[in-house]
């Protein structure tokens, strides 16, 4: 199930994968006031330091929701959550910025809907 909502970045050979977790959303909805702000936050930023930051922010809350379900699925075989300082430490400005795609696919798979029609019931059928 994680395939279907998670976007894979590579890290220091490291492969992480990016969820939208509920848990997720809570922590972007206190920091941005909601999923609907959070891009154009990322847009608006008053500076270059500050969008990278808020890349970084992402990337380590999104890349840590695939180590936290590992580890909660493989109690003997749990990994070591990224901080942002690893982040920073072990990425260049240029793999930030090509991250954002990567951040956004995860984003849209996090919240994408499925929605199945229903086949037609008698309460629909026209009656006369």
């Amino acid at each position: 199930m994680e395939d279907e909502r998670s976007s894979l970045i590579e890290i220091s050979g490291m492969e992480y994968q990016l969820i939208l977790t509920t848990k997720a959303t809570k922590e972007i909805a206190k920091r941005y006031g909601g999923l609907e702000n959070l891009g154009e936050k990322l847009m608006k930023s008053e500076s270059f330091e500050m969008a990278l930051d808020e890349i970084v922010w992402l990337i380590t809350l999104l890349a840590n929701q695939g180590v936290l379900i590992h580890n909660l699925q493989n109690k003997n075989d749990r990994r070591e959550l990224l901080t942002e300082e690893e982040v920073e430490l072990l990425t260049s400005p240029i793999e930030l910025t090509a991250y954002k795609e990567v951040i956004m696919e995860a984003m849209y798979r996090g919240t994408k809907r499925y929605i199945e029609s229903e086949e037609s019931s008698t309460k629909n059928m026209s009656v006369g």
